[in-house]
């Protein structure tokens, strides 16, 4: 789902994995040629790897295989992004996220106030995320994101395109996530300004 006008950025899709930190700014860039996120846990790895997604947002790490997923995430020119809530054997606290840092990872996600501050004092790249389950959940994430300052906030369930526009009007990009599992369902969150989608269905990678 390219863009148009987004040659720059098409190739920074496919280049831009040097050894150093990604900033904010390249994320973007990414996300521009890229929208789609795959969210996975290990039974569709592979096929992660395998897909034009240029993120993933790695849903099941464990502390005895996580450098061999980044390693193998980054030989494959994509970006990792840990949830750090459901990893196991790795600390949910400043050590877990230096641990994190110091084998290469790219960012966490997190519902943590706290995780994403010392994601962010580690260099790495932070999204937060949020789960909405009535209009009171409105003004607690105005509330978090006015007190914390997450690179992006994953919206959850992502096929709320009111939810979104409401945040995508704000100072941090929204991902839109959870329950988007048709093409018409991306369309309609990108179309909303969700700046990207993450889901599992493996089709809406290749998109």
């Amino acid at each position: 789902m390219q863009k148009e006008g987004s040659g720059a950025a098409f190739l920074l899709c496919f280049y831009f994995w040097g050894g150093t930190k990604m900033n904010f700014s390249e994320l973007c860039d990414i996300l521009e040629c890229a929208p789609v996120i795959a969210a996975v846990q290990d039974s569709k790895w592979d096929a992660a790897i395998a897909s034009p997604a240029k993120i993933i947002f790695y849903l099941q790490a464990n502390i005895l295989n996580i450098k061999e997923r980044i390693n193998e995430a980054h030989t494959a020119d994509k970006l990792l992004f840990v949830h750090i809530d459901l990893a196991e054997g790795i600390g949910r606290d400043k050590s877990g996220i230096q641990y994190l840092a110091d084998l290469g990872v790219d960012g966490i996600m997190t519902t943590r106030n706290q995780l994403v501050r010392f994601a962010k004092d580690n260099g790495l790249l932070a999204v937060q995320r949020f789960f909405l389950l009535d209009s009171k959940g409105f003004e607690n994430i105005d509330e978090i994101i006015a007190n914390n300052t997450p690179d992006m906030i994953e919206i959850m369930p992502g096929v709320i395109p009111k939810a979104i526009e409401r945040f995508a009007m704000g100072r941090v990009p929204v991902i839109a996530g959870g329950l988007v599992e048709t093409k018409a369902e991306v369309t309609a969150a990108l179309a909303a300004g969700a700046t990207a989608i993450s889901t599992g269905k493996k089709e809406l990678w290749y998109m």
